[in-house]
């Protein structure tokens, strides 16, 4: 019989899975045999797989109909050349909204992983994939998962919030050699929206070579709001810069809202793109000292050679080749032995 949950805090079966794992000793990964060997040699452990999840209505009926509205006055008539503007999420377009239901699903997900990564008693996720698909039978709902590797510091020195990457194991040891640390793994998204005015529509029919200025300037705008939302997400989290993890753009048709209300048929270009990263802290004040160069006892060359030149003409396996040029060194220096 399945236990009520709240929302709040551990699934009962996240709960479950990590008591029995606690009990039992043991841990699994995904990781590889490399991403463990470079896992350790930076001083972490792996304890256990970690995931959170999260279901999420997404409401208006239709296709989210009401969030696509590209704000254009002259959408009405079909002959209008009046330059249209891009709507975009960042700026405060309808689609913000949409945008806010997506940014707190991932949330709501990522902070069902750090919980599960604190109960594992681990101090941050590597190699965290994050993916959003449809629900099954639900064309309005939608699944956000995320699922990586929980590991742990050597030491008594705990973090106060469990850090999460993209990063896999080989990419989060360079890093923390280079004396930086991961903060927290980050979406930014950009949604906006492009009526097809005429101008447009000929540029798009044309038979000639020509940029279709209103397209171009749609994935531009959009693109540069996604990376500047994931810039400020960072900045929000403290950290000092943000590794590029992945890059997406989607661009589709949807019947214009705001056409359809004088009659016509007229159509909007919506684009969406998304960047996940994560943001990284420097955590080593000031510039690394170079290594010192390791000082070798190399004792007199000529006593050398001669234990070099007796090691050879002693082994059946010596190289003649070997022995007479140890014997040309050995004149040089004036030392017949």
């Amino acid at each position: 019989m399945s236990v009520p949950w709240s929302g709040s805090g551990l699934p009962p079966a996240a709960q479950e899975r990590i008591t029995e794992a606690r009990r039992s000793g043991t841990w699994s990964s995904a990781l590889s045999t490399g991403e463990f060997t470079a896992i350790r040699s930076v001083g972490f452990e792996p304890v256990g797989q970690a995931m959170g999840s999260a279901v999420y209505h997404v409401g208006r009926s239709g296709r989210y109909w009401g969030y696509y509205d590209c704000l254009y006055y002259g959408a009405g008539f079909t002959m209008s050349t009046a330059p249209g503007p891009v709507a975009l999420s960042g700026n405060g377009a309808p689609s913000s909204s949409l945008v806010q239901v997506f940014d707190d699903a991932r949330r709501t997900a990522l902070g069902r992983l750090a919980a599960e990564c604190t109960a594992l008693g681990g101090d941050g996720v590597v190699a965290a994939e994050m993916t959003m698909a449809p629900f099954p039978s639900q064309p309005n709902c939608l699944e956000f998962k995320v699922i990586g590797t929980a590991v742990r510091a050597h030491g008594d020195v705990r973090s106060p919030q469990p850090f999460t990457c993209h990063l896999d194991g080989q990419g989060f040891a360079k890093l923390v050699t280079a004396g930086w640390i991961p903060v927290e793994l980050l979406v930014g998204m950009s949604i906006g929206v492009r009526h097809d005015d005429f101008g447009t529509r000929s540029q798009a029919m044309s038979w000639g070579n020509t940029e279709v200025n209103a397209w171009s300037e749609l994935v531009t705008d959009v693109r540069g709001d996604a990376r500047h939302q994931l810039e400020l997400q960072g900045l929000r989290r403290g950290g000092d810069g943000v590794i590029l993890a992945s890059g997406d753009l989607r661009i589709w048709r949807e019947s214009c809202i705001r056409a359809s209300r004088f009659g016509s048929e007229g159509e909007d270009h919506v684009a969406e793109a998304t960047m996940v990263g994560t943001t990284i802290a420097r955590f080593e004040a000031g510039t690394r000292r170079p290594p010192t160069l390791a000082v070798m006892p190399l004792g007199k060359r000529g006593e050398r050679l001669r234990r070099r030149l007796a090691a050879v003409e002693s082994s059946p396996y010596g190289d003649p080749a070997e022995r007479r040029r140890i014997a040309l060194e050995l004149i040089e220096l004036g030392d017949q032995g």
